[in-house]
């Protein structure tokens, strides 16, 4: 399995559970731990803690996933049908835990990162 099963899939919805984000695409699941930067197709980009970092995140909600790509200990990055991206540093510096997120596909099979 790979992220790649995102691919021209939709998100359907954003999820704010305390202190971590659910990103749901139909029956897939991506769980982060950490709060991925938001950037739109000029390049602007939204860091967690800006002003309007939660409605660029849901803006995304009914676009097409164009690219995933997960880097192992790299960087996981989603690219949208509208040219927003979103980009998680993998690096154990970038990180506050163990583990970033997890990725549960619609088959159920799941993958922890």
């Amino acid at each position: 399995m790979s992220f790649e099963a995102l691919q021209q899939q939709q998100l359907t919805a954003v999820e704010f559970v305390e202190d971590f984000l659910q990103l749901r695409f139909g029956d897939a699941l991506l769980t982060l731990y950490a709060w991925p930067h938001v950037a739109d197709r000029d390049g602007i980009s939204i860091a967690f803690t800006e002003p309007g970092y939660r409605d660029a995140l849901c803006s995304v909600i009914s676009e097409d996933v164009e690219i995933a790509e997960w880097n192992e200990g790299s960087s996981l990055t989603v690219e949208f049908a509208n040219g927003t991206v979103l980009a998680l540093s993998l690096r154990e510096e970038d990180l506050d835990g163990p583990e970033a997120g997890s990725f549960t596909a619609a088959d159920g099979e799941r993958i922890e990162f």
